[in-house]
């Protein structure tokens, strides 16, 4: 799915495999595009509460009428609520979980028709690796499962059918996967705490991307300092902290905001930043100084893709803001909008929550790194940073810092490629 950071972790590595003389099936859900290089299936889940959310998209992407779509979606709604009601009441999971039997029966399929050497689970999604080791268990074929984002939140017990089912699937990974990986350091040692047994078939990789251009545009500053969000928000990921930092510039240094804005790329704003803009005690240049553009999708004129405008947008704001998150497992997870802004030369502004390794790479590459603290320094601490960052815009300008990001794709593969030589022998 163009510019969906589980799905351009797979895509961007196959080129790089099949340069290397890998032979890739892919089965995947039915969302995205199918892919032009590799035999590529794409599954419905069998669940109707999963069928259902894999039915907005296919409709959403088929019919441009709103008001076809939202007939068709009414009505396929309405037909499979009394099965949703009764797949919630007995398994309360995400509306995926059932992609795992879909993957399960096609890959039974295929090896009845083509011999595998290896089951390789990414995601993302737990029902991906719940398929990976039931097909391991039925073919005895070596399993490596790629862990996106933590099974398990830090310092937590599972409590919900959610929470003990994705701790279920963490089991079965440490206990049956021939290789194990997840994207940060401190995400393999939670998992090698909960469970000593994976021992040394665990292994950290981080995922990185490619250079993204062959020749870097050129950076363009205009006539305003202009920071750039790029990438979905929540109520634990806001720019809450943003706005109030604005506004204290406005207090400090009144008429500064007439030369600066935020622009926010991605999907709709979060409750807690759409009611901050709301606020009525907002003052109104705090609030003209935020402009949320939304989501980039294909330009039939150009034919570039969202991913590739927004790559092109990203090289010319004068500053990128990346915003961490407020929640434990923020300890163990990197968001992978960090590898793309390492690219584009440009500073990046940063909060992140208790994450050591993240604030290594930033801060390695020159970048600006705000540590959450209690809101009120938090929001300080932005505010200083950008008068500083501004202060530097008026006199001398921000130029590209020159850094090549050392975290590729094409690394990661590379990386893979070693710990897999081993099981092979």
């Amino acid at each position: 799915m163009d510019g969906r950071a589980a799905s351009q972790t797979i895509t961007d590595k196959i080129p790089h495999l099949l340069a290397s003389g890998i032979e890739l099936v892919v089965l995947s859900g039915v969302s995205g595009s199918p892919d032009r290089l590799v035999q590529h299936h794409q599954l419905w889940p069998l669940g109707p509460a999963g069928l259902r959310f894999e039915l907005r998209h296919a409709l959403r992407k088929r019919f441009r009428n709103r008001l076809v779509y939202r007939t068709l979606m009414g009505l396929a709604s309405l037909i499979l609520l009394p099965g949703i009601l009764i797949e919630k009441l007995l398994m309360p999971l995400e509306s995926s979980w059932s992609w795992w039997l879909s993957a399960y029966l096609k890959g039974l399929q295929l090896s009845r028709q083509q011999s595998f050497d290896l089951i390789y689970s990414t995601g993302g999604a737990f029902a991906a690796h719940w398929a990976g080791q039931r097909l391991k268990k039925k073919l005895s074929i070596p399993w490596m499962a790629e862990v996106h984002d933590p099974l398990v939140i830090p310092g937590t017990q599972p409590l919900t059918a959610q929470q003990k089912m994705q701790a279920r699937v963490e089991v079965m990974i440490c206990l049956d996967a021939d290789v194990a990986i997840w994207f940060t350091d401190q995400a393999l040692a939670s998992a090698k705490t909960r469970h000593p047994e994976l021992d040394n078939r665990g292994h950290a990789l981080l995922p990185g991307i490619d250079r993204p251009f062959k020749v870097l545009p050129p950076y363009q500053p205009g006539s305003k300092m202009v920071l750039g969000h790029f990438g979905s928000l929540s109520a634990t990921r806001n720019l809450v902290a943003f706005v109030e930092a604005l506004e204290l510039l406005q207090y400090q240094h009144p008429g500064m905001l007439g030369m600066m804005e935020l622009h926010v790329y991605g999907g709709p704003l979060d409750p807690a930043t759409a009611s901050k803009l709301a606020s009525p005690t907002l003052a109104l240049s705090v609030k003209n100084a935020i402009k949320h553009i939304g989501r980039i999708e294909q330009d039939p004129a150009s034919g570039l893709t969202g991913r590739e405008q927004i790559l092109r947008l990203m090289r010319n704001v004068d500053v990128l803001v990346l915003l961490h998150g407020h929640e434990p497992v923020c300890a163990e997870y990197i968001p992978s909008k960090l590898y793309e802004y390492l690219w584009m030369q440009r500073p990046i502004l940063a909060t992140v929550e208790r994450n050591p390794q993240m604030v290594k790479i930033l801060m390695g590459q020159g970048h600006k790194v705000i540590e959450n603290k209690e809101q009120e320094y938090t929001v300080k601490d932005i505010a200083q940073t950008l008068f500083i960052l501004f202060d530097q815009w008026c006199k001398v300008g921000l130029p590209d810092n020159g850094h090549t990001s050392p975290y590729t794709t094409h690394g990661a593969v590379v990386h893979i490629l070693k710990i897999l030589s081993h099981i092979h022998k």
